[in-house]
């Protein structure tokens, strides 16, 4: 049997360990409405900060963003989405493009476009040169993206190095004499004779449709200064001295016109001869 001594040493052990149990509990309480405390605090002060922080991840528009804005809200948001997000089925997102995209498509009259098509064609512009300035700085602060540079976009060109370069990465699909031509899937590569200096090089920054894009690193602003000045001063000014220029789509239609023209006189002069023998 425990004896009496033991049962009080149990009973002071038990009542020295309670204050023990009362301190520990104590101490988890506080941890715990410190930490409430804490958490409360943190969200209080992001609760008051994060209007300043979103207001510096979105800065305010400058005066040319504004008018570009307004109006991109009336001809441009049914398609490309209140914020320039894109909407599924009609337009995409501008987020990123750059004012280079917006000045090729609406300078060139091919945004807005009047329908769903395989590819916007060129038409009278809508607006004019200073509203696609502002439409174009309204989508440059929306997300950044290329950008033409302003000045002589031809400044110290040289042409034999431009018409090198033409052959090499343009003719393809442009034709060698810049007429443009046929493409896959109902598209095709428009003719340069109506394109201006802007638009070319934009074009070249943004590649708009089936065209790639050819980037500082792939052709230097040197070098589209002399592939826009080829086009401009040689291409467009090329008087055909051969005579008639078939549309100037290069050796195929010169082939099919000598076959057709040529051999079929040749044949019919034969036979006109061996006639009169």
């Amino acid at each position: 049997m425990t004896s009496d001594n033991d049962r009080r040493r149990g009973l002071l052990a038990r009542l020295r360990g309670r204050p023990v149990v009362r301190s520990r509990g104590r101490r988890r309480l506080g941890a715990a409405v410190r930490l409430f405390a804490a958490l409360m605090l943190a969200g209080g002060a992001y609760t008051v900060f994060a209007p300043g922080v979103q207001a510096q991840d979105n800065p305010p528009l400058t005066a040319a963003g504004n008018e570009g804005k307004a109006l991109f809200d009336v001809s441009c948001v049914t398609c490309h989405g209140r914020n320039a997000q894109g909407v599924e089925g009609r337009g995409p997102s501008l987020i990123g493009v750059g004012a280079a995209s917006v000045e090729f498509q609406v300078s060139s009259g091919r945004m807005p476009m009047a329908r769903q098509e395989a590819q916007a064609m060129r038409k009278p512009p809508q607006f004019t040169d200073e509203q696609v300035r502002q439409l174009g700085q309204y989508i440059q602060e929306l997300g950044g993206g290329p950008e033409v540079p302003n000045g002589d976009l031809r400044e110290g060109a040289n042409l034999s190095t431009g018409g090198e370069l033409f052959r090499i990465n343009c003719s393809q699909c442009h034709a060698f004499s810049g007429g443009g031509g046929a493409l896959s899937s109902g598209k095709y590569a428009p003719s340069l004779a109506p394109a201006s200096d802007r638009q070319i090089y934009a074009a070249m920054l943004s590649g708009p449709q089936n065209m790639p894009v050819f980037g500082d690193n792939q052709i230097t602003p040197e070098e589209k200064a002399d592939i826009i000045a080829y086009i401009q001063e040689t291409l467009k000014h090329d008087g055909d001295p051969g005579g008639f220029n078939l549309g100037r789509y290069g050796p195929s239609t010169e082939g099919l016109a000598i076959f057709l023209v040529g051999i079929v006189a040749l044949v019919f002069a034969s036979l006109w001869i061996a006639g009169k023998s």
